[in-house]
């Protein structure tokens, strides 16, 4: 009997980026983690079945929503089956000979430029770079081969790239984690879960959010999370991304979502998963 084929998970970034720990956190070290250049390239992957799912980070507890991935959500039949906190610990890297004194330039995704300003700002005298992503950054600095340049990355990334840790825990805020989610190509929500997620829009008449939301709140139904998005192709409309406590199929949860329905003018449930606790640091 052939041996068992290991699950090929795809995404945004190149290996040791914190996408791919949240796949080894999510589901463990026995598959095959697949890099990809662009968030749609990952779609692409999970919609042609080139892989069986797809790890995509949605929201950062510093820097907020990561608004591409939101809009390319809204436009797939993707289904959300899970969630992944990861504790986002970035270090100073640089190559193996190279001292904190010999640093000129530091390069980094600019979400973690601006996550870790607090340590760059002691620092005036670096130029900060924006680079194509974190562990890609430490990658490119290993083939640049330049003594003066730094990236910011996890210790992950700079142990993969065979690099040298500066200084750990860089970070402005100590709790920094980011949220991502799991996703596959399913035509059903998986009938277990704690959190659910969804976007709507509102109708344009005086009051209809007050109205949507309260479809919730008349039934007790706790909203976690309500960020607006301008919707792409409709100038001054807006998209409502919402987390639901409970599952879609719960009693209070599945007739709060149909009085959405009949108040609002578009809704789209991306799924209920189990919510992912926060890993001890």
């Amino acid at each position: 009997m052939s041996p068992k084929r290991a699950e090929r998970i795809a995404f945004q970034g190149v290996h040791g980026a914190y996408s791919e720990d949240a796949i080894l956190q999510f589901f463990g070290k026995d598959v095959d983690t697949i890099p990809c250049n662009e968030f749609e390239e990952v779609f692409q992957k999970v919609e042609s079945s080139e892989v069986s799912h797809a790890v995509l980070p949605i929201e950062n507890s510093i820097e907020g929503n990561v608004t591409v991935v939101s809009d390319l959500l809204l436009e797939s039949d993707l289904t959300v089956t899970g969630e992944v906190l990861v504790a986002v610990r970035h270090c100073l890297i640089s190559h193996p000979a190279s001292k904190m004194q010999d640093v000129r330039r530091v390069y980094s995704h600019p979400q973690a430029l601006g996550q870790c300003h607090a340590f760059l700002s002691s620092h005036p005298e670096w130029e900060k770079v924006p680079a194509f992503d974190t562990a890609g950054s430490v990658r490119m600095i290993k083939e640049r081969k330049q003594k003066d340049e730094a990236a910011i990355a996890s210790k992950r990334a700079a142990s993969y790239y065979q690099m040298k840790v500066l200084k750990e825990d860089i970070q402005s805020v100590p709790r920094n984690y980011t949220r991502f989610f799991v996703v596959e190509k399913s035509t059903s929500i998986l009938p277990v879960g704690d959190r659910t997620s969804l976007v709507f829009a509102t109708k344009n008449i005086p009051g209809a959010l007050y109205q949507c939301i309260g479809a919730f709140a008349q039934r007790n139904v706790n909203l976690s999370k309500l960020e607006s998005r301008p919707r792409k192709g409709r100038t001054w409309e807006y998209v409502f991304y919402v987390d639901v406590d409970g599952h879609v199929n719960d009693t209070k949860v599945s007739e709060a979502i149909a009085e959405l329905v009949r108040k609002s003018s578009f809704v789209k449930v991306f799924g209920s998963y189990v919510k992912a606790k926060p890993p001890s640091d």
